[in-house]
């Protein structure tokens, strides 16, 4: 097996650690951020998560084992709701949400940009920027259109 496998397990694992809080501190704030968190994630967790068993399996891992595996990351995601709950300050859910929300969203910025603007700026053809420049402000304005209902 490839040391690649286990990285991206780590990193997986870290990645779920991260959601866990996100959905954690969203379900403080209210229930209805909290629902759109979780849609929002499980909407990036699927392609995220079929990419991550493609390069198991091409770590060297077998189709059990890579699922085993995968499931077994998941248990970051608990561990981040967990510790969101957890660190709960006596005074009330607002203090927790003031850094963990903040925390994740940044993480999660800093992650897309990361993977996405590289991929732009070497994008030779014009047309295929457009279009993912469209489809970020796409995304941009729903999100703002679930905010204000």
């Amino acid at each position: 097996l490839q040391v690649s496998g286990y990285l991206n397990l780590l990193a997986n694992t870290i990645d779920n650690f991260t959601h866990g809080l996100a959905v954690a501190a969203s379900f403080l704030v209210s229930r209805k951020v909290g629902f759109l968190t979780t849609v929002a994630i499980l909407l990036h967790e699927i392609p995220h998560e079929v990419g991550d068993f493609a390069i198991l399996l091409r770590a060297g891992f077998d189709r059990w084992s890579a699922a085993k595996m995968q499931l077994s990351t998941a248990l970051g995601g608990i561990l981040g709701a967990c510790f969101a709950i957890c660190a709960q300050s006596p005074k009330g859910a607002g203090e927790t949400v003031a850094w963990i929300l903040p925390f994740t969203s940044g993480g999660f910025l800093y992650i897309a940009l990361v993977n996405v603007v590289p991929d732009l700026l070497e994008e030779k053809n014009p047309w295929n920027s457009l279009q993912q420049i469209l489809l970020l402000c796409t995304g941009i304005t729903v999100m703002v259109l679930l905010a204000l209902t």
